[in-house]
């Protein structure tokens, strides 16, 4: 069985060099780079000089990171506030941090007409209608409407309006 050479370990320029390699692939939160780093660094002080440089040239913003990744997860798929804060924290952004980007970005956001959206991209060629009278039905977009970070309310307000039974829903959302 083959084994996997070990990644050489770098001084303080190679990883500087290896840092700004990293962020010219893709935007990475702060975190990130600082685990990467120290996976390659010879010493932490190296590692540790990296992203004080890092963050001197504000290439290592978290709160500029967090913007950016929210409004693209909103504008490219459409998620909601859940996901997105949820993605971020996955990203180890601090929470805070995460929190002002999200309602940064969300404001002026309308969730029922982005949930419309988000059923008719991934519903695409069904009768929404028809599709959703079927109970299974309506519990498998209401699950993939939760995971995609929409708020409970406002899912259920919306999947009223496609289904035909919004007496039932009434009753259940006041249950719970």
């Amino acid at each position: 069985m083959a084994r996997f050479a070990q990644p050489k370990k770098l001084d303080a320029e190679g990883l500087w060099n290896y840092a700004l390699r990293l962020l010219g692939q893709r935007a990475q939160s702060a975190a990130e780079v600082r685990r990467k780093l120290l996976s390659r660094a010879s010493s932490p002080a190296d590692a540790d000089a990296a992203m004080t440089k890092l963050r001197e040239y504000g290439f290592a913003d978290d709160k500029q990171f967090s913007e950016a990744f929210a409004s693209g997860r909103l504008r490219n798929q459409g998620f909601g506030r859940f996901r997105v804060l949820r993605d971020l924290a996955s990203k180890r952004v601090a929470r805070s941090v995460a929190e002002n980007a999200v309602e940064t970005v969300f404001s002026g956001t309308d969730e029922p007409k982005l949930i419309e959206q988000f059923l008719e991209r991934k519903y695409r060629g069904k009768n929404l209608r028809e599709f959703l009278k079927e109970e299974k039905n309506l519990a498998g977009a209401y699950r993939r409407l939760r995971t995609a970070g929409f708020s409970s309310g406002a899912c259920f307000a919306v999947l009223k309006r496609y289904s035909g039974r919004a007496e039932e829903w009434t009753e259940a959302e006041e249950e719970v």
